[in-house]
């Protein structure tokens, strides 16, 4: 093992102690839980509309927010029942949420997959998740890792905290980075993204 690989498994100890410590193992296991070929179609719909959420927002912010957003998008139930309601889900959501840009992109994200097919859609998706997800809007070649991650698929998102980590490890990438951990941990590479993750953003002087 290199010294950056063994500096990587320290700082990822350390990370998984504070995971435990915080009491954020539940959203460390909602990770593990993930299976990329079974994701639904409200699956999908919810975590499009948390990934343009939180581009360019804090999190937490988001958080704050998104039961309520939620409601007003029907639970996230179908992607045709958003589509219908499109102008009453962006107005009543408003209230909670000030970026009409974003909330009307979870509408058109709605049609997309209601004039696909979500059936039709998740096979491509599975084929090329990268290409076909980086298709709606608001998802760009850095949230649609992040995108990919929540819906199951075994990547991790190069963050701009996991990016620092990987170069101060010596290595030439978050995905590099995060398999080496998850070889030695036997952990999932999404999971080892999370982990990380949390723990610098919630340490950041912790590199």
């Amino acid at each position: 093992m290199t010294t950056g690989a063994l500096v990587a498994q320290q700082i990822f100890d350390r990370a998984r102690q504070y995971i435990s410590a915080a009491g954020l193992d539940s959203e460390v296991n909602w990770h593990r839980g993930l299976d990329f070929r079974s994701f639904s179609e409200p699956q999908l719909l919810s975590e499009l509309a948390w990934v343009i959420l939180c581009s360019g927002f804090r999190e937490s912010t988001v958080r704050r927010s998104f039961d309520h957003i939620s409601l007003c998008y029907f639970d996230w139930e179908s992607s045709g029942l958003i589509r219908a309601h499109g102008d009453l889900c962006v107005r009543a959501a408003m209230s909670s949420f000030r970026n009409e840009a974003k909330l009307r992109a979870i509408v058109q994200c709605a049609d997309m997959i209601d004039s696909a097919g979500f059936e039709r859609l998740k096979l491509l998706i599975l084929r090329d998740p990268i290409a076909e997800l980086q298709k709606f809007p608001f998802i760009g070649p850095i949230t649609v890792w992040h995108l990919a991650k929540n819906v199951g698929c075994d990547v991790a998102k190069p963050d701009r905290h996991l990016v620092r980590l990987a170069a101060n490890c010596g290595y030439d990438s978050v995905s590099r980075l995060c398999e080496d951990v998850a070889k030695q941990t036997g952990e999932a590479v999404r999971v080892v993204d999370i982990i990380f993750w949390r723990y610098l953003a919630d340490n950041p002087r912790a590199q």
